[in-house]
């Protein structure tokens, strides 16, 4: 396999068909491709960060970094961006006591978990090299691994409807923007509807801009901010320090990102009927390098991140040079202030309307899994593991042990793969 695979052009003849993962658009499209899947990601890797008391600037540039070394160990066979995993804010919390405002003063601490956790993860990836997926397989069969997929849209539904609606005016906003994003789905043809997240989300700003600074009706969109950043700028780069304590807390989110891995996996080898399982082994290994480099110089643990997902979902284009693209533009958003900041002036409401749709379709994502591998819902096993699986990632069922705490994805996943091999075994006795 070759470093850099050899992007066919896809034929235009086609129309809006399938563009495989070693396929590609003409490059001023795949380059509108990768800034939009840069707006997909953008919301959740600059939010978790400042959850965390990181700099979102390391952040948005690692996750550029980590897409790249995630393309490079793939050989460019996996459509995959990595951003910042919001599995490592509780422990990240309860290790550093972060008040939540402002710089994060035990940083260094939690860096070393996170630099372990992806020498964890890096490990996993090197013994499914060497022993294949078969045990992977068996643990996590369609009807889990498509449970989990939809329970990561599910469980992230909260988020724009709770937290991204605080007014009346912005929850109608959010359905203007949903409403904007379906009719460029439905009422375009060609690039137009490839872009139906982008243009949507610009469409809903520009209602929203009216409404606002026009009408008055809302709390106005400030410029002023995108005036007074700087073009370019250093981000603030920290180092690990390794603390045992620290380092218990925070290194067992490996398995989360393994499972989040394995479910990326199955959910674009089910869109693009393709068999991506001979990358599970690479996929798992550059999502530990990647997080044992943002790691090191004061980034967030990385993870595949499910909102693009969505927009392949929605695009059908799962060319993996509309992610090399979206990394080097991630990359020049992390030494620019000004673009940042420019991301960042889009209303809360318009990206909690556009997270409304992304979240929707990776849901959706996960029932195709289902539907494609023909899971049958007549049987009990199969319809006690879905059910429980789903309410368990929706209700954000959580556990906690110690100082460990496991969320409603972390749950609701090994939830699935214990209680299909529990329900299996017994069956068979």
């Amino acid at each position: 396999m070759s470093v850099l695979p050899q992007w066919r052009l896809a034929d235009p003849a086609r129309g809006n068909a399938v563009v495989a993962p070693d396929e590609r658009l003409p490059w001023p499209q795949t380059t509108a491709m990768g800034l939009q899947h840069v707006i997909a990601m953008f919301g959740a890797t600059v939010l978790a960060p400042i959850l965390m008391g990181f700099d979102p600037n390391v952040a948005i540039l690692m996750s550029g970094i980590g897409t790249l070394i995630f393309f490079f160990i793939v050989g460019g066979q996996v459509p995959s961006y990595l951003g910042s995993s919001f599995a490592f804010i509780g422990v990240v919390l309860a290790a550093t006591g972060y008040a939540g405002s402002g710089p994060n003063a035990n940083l260094p601490v939690a860096l070393g978990g996170i630099v372990v956790c992806g020498l964890v993860v890096a490990a996993i990836g090197l013994l499914v090299n060497a022993v294949g997926t078969r045990w992977i397989e068996s643990l996590m069969p369609p009807v889990v691994t498509g449970a989990v997929v939809a329970v990561i849209g599910l469980n992230l539904a909260q988020v724009p409807i709770k937290n991204m609606a605080p007014t009346p005016f912005d929850a109608w906003m959010q359905a203007v923007t949903f409403v904007c994003v379906g009719l460029v789905a439905v009422a375009t043809r060609g690039m137009l509807q490839r872009l139906l997240i982008l243009v949507g989300l610009v469409l809903a700003a520009l209602v929203y801009a009216l409404l606002t600074n026009g009408l008055g009706l809302g709390k106005p969109i400030d410029l002023a901010p995108l005036a007074a950043a700087a073009w370019f700028g250093l981000p603030s780069f920290a180092t690990p320090v390794f603390k045992l304590d620290a380092i218990l807390l925070i290194a067992p989110v490996a398995v989360i990102l393994v499972a989040e891995n394995l479910g990326h996996i199955k959910a674009v080898s089910a869109m693009t009927g393709r068999d991506l399982d001979r990358f599970m082994g690479r996929a798992f290994l550059g999502d530990g390098v990647a997080t044992i480099v943002s790691g090191s110089v004061g980034g967030t643990g990385v993870t595949t991140y499910a909102e693009n997902i969505g927009v392949m979902a929605a695009t059908r284009i799962y060319s993996t040079a509309a992610f090399v693209v979206a990394a080097l533009f991630a990359i020049v958003l992390g030494f620019s202030p000004k673009f940042g900041v420019l991301i960042q002036t889009i209303p809360l409401a318009v990206m909690g309307g556009v997270s409304i749709v992304v979240f929707g379709l990776i849901a959706v994502a996960g029932a195709r899994i289902w539907v494609e591998n023909k899971v049958d819902f007549s049987d009990n096993l199969n319809l006690i593991v879905a059910g429980v699986t789903l309410i368990l990632g929706t209700g954000d069922y959580t556990l906690r042990l110690g100082g460990f705490t496991l969320g409603g994805i972390g749950t609701a996943t090994f939830g699935a793969i214990g209680l299909h091999a529990l329900l299996r075994a017994a069956r068979r006795r």
